[in-house]
């Protein structure tokens, strides 16, 4: 299972505080105070263990957030945290963004604004991994890429899964062989 071997191989790197796993009554209350599901892979690599810090996480330039303490964390901040896809999204069309696809864009910015929400309850929701990295909510969904999600021209793919994710993120920086550049990585 890939939520499992990525809480493995997370577990392996040393750097990182793990608390013991998520409950399914835990996982019960976080879904219905956040309004998602997890997808199987978030769900097994949180019941394996919940990470709550990494070192450099309280770095006084840390520009975004760690991972999500979904037991002990600041409700507001983990509702940020959550709502950040969303309002990166908004955000945009309030400045005059509209998505391909969509049908032609209300005239009234608020009304812009009305119809992206409307549109977004449609697509999955984006869940907070670690600062702005994030997997598609669903229960019955596994094996999804995970996405950073900084700014609307600012989105990648972190991993093509959660396991790769971890690789990506935390072991990659001791792969670099570049001598001087890897040390700003």
């Amino acid at each position: 299972m890939i939520g499992a071997e990525a809480a493995l191989r997370l577990r392996r790197l040393g750097t990182v505080d793990i608390q013991h796993g998520l409950t399914d009554a835990e996982f019960d209350e976080i879904e219905l105070q956040y309004g998602f599901e997890f997808a199987i892979d978030h769900r097994a690599f949180l019941a394996e263990g919940l990470p709550v810090w990494t070192k450099g996480d309280d770095h006084p330039d840390k520009a975004s957030w760690g991972w999500p303490n979904w037991r002990d964390g600041d409700r507001e901040e983990l509702q940020a945290q959550a709502d950040h896809p969303e309002t990166v999204i908004l955000r945009a069309v309030r400045d005059g963004h509209w998505p391909d696809g969509w049908k032609r864009r209300p005239a009234d910015p608020e009304l812009a604004v009305a119809e992206a929400r409307s549109r977004l309850a449609d697509v999955p929701r984006m869940i907070p991994v670690y600062a702005h990295r994030y997997l598609p909510a669903g229960r019955d969904t596994s094996g999804r890429s995970v996405l950073s999600i900084h700014a609307l021209h600012d989105i990648l793919v972190y991993g093509l899964d959660l396991a790769d994710y971890v690789d990506q993120e935390f072991r990659t920086r001791q792969q670099v062989d570049v001598p001087f550049w890897r040390d700003y990585l």
